[in-house]
């Protein structure tokens, strides 16, 4: 055994140089092959104007233009819709609340007259579904503060209102505020829970 092992080494060995020119060859026949099949190449016959990325060519006129041009007028950032509802007590609320994301924020402005008469006091409005934070701090500056008032709004009034919500247009008809309002505001803790489920 180890008689054939030592033949089969002196083999090898006799056929490495052969292996290795066989290896050298196809290494260069691959290069000239790739280089047959390019598709591009580029010929300098000093006719041919420099490009603005070639080693000491003219800088681009255009890029150039654009850095010496004077600013362009700021437009001036749009109002936010309520500036209440993005105080940093809601910007830094937890990640497992609702979409409107944030603690209760109770308006910090005069409510306006609505549609139906205020009552004394404001109702928690959250409790309706699909009303977060935010939208609580917006229906506060358009005066809506009740059950009572969001019960009796008119097609009308939530056309007017619905139009004032921003990016929360069409919530009002969605989740249907006014028939969640009309159980809340009649006390009706069984049929709300009933129709839309228990509040959390």
């Amino acid at each position: 055994m180890l008689e054939h092992t030592i033949v089969m080494t002196n083999d090898l060995n006799a056929l490495l140089p052969f292996i290795l020119i066989g290896l050298v060859v196809l290494v260069v026949a691959v290069w000239f092959i790739a280089k047959a099949n390019r598709k591009t190449s580029v010929i300098d016959d000093g006719t041919r104007a420099k490009d603005v990325l070639d080693e000491g060519a003219e800088r681009a006129r255009r890029n150039q233009a654009l850095i010496d041009a004077a600013p362009a007028a700021v437009k001036p950032a749009p109002e936010p819709l309520s500036a209440a509802a993005n105080a940093q007590a809601v910007a830094a609320a937890p990640l497992g609340t609702d979409a409107e994301a944030g603690p209760q924020v109770v308006p910090t402005t005069t409510p306006a007259p609505a549609a139906a008469p205020a009552p004394s006091a404001a109702d928690d409005l959250s409790r309706i579904k699909g009303v977060g934070p935010k939208l609580v701090t917006l229906l506060g500056e358009l005066g809506v503060t009740s059950f009572a008032q969001i019960a009796a709004w008119s097609d009308a009034d939530i056309e007017r209102i619905d139009a004032q919500l921003g990016r929360f247009k069409g919530r009002i008809t969605r989740d249907q505020w006014v028939e969640q309002a009309k159980y809340l505001a009649a006390g009706d803790e069984t049929g709300f829970a009933a129709k839309f489920g228990n509040n959390g």
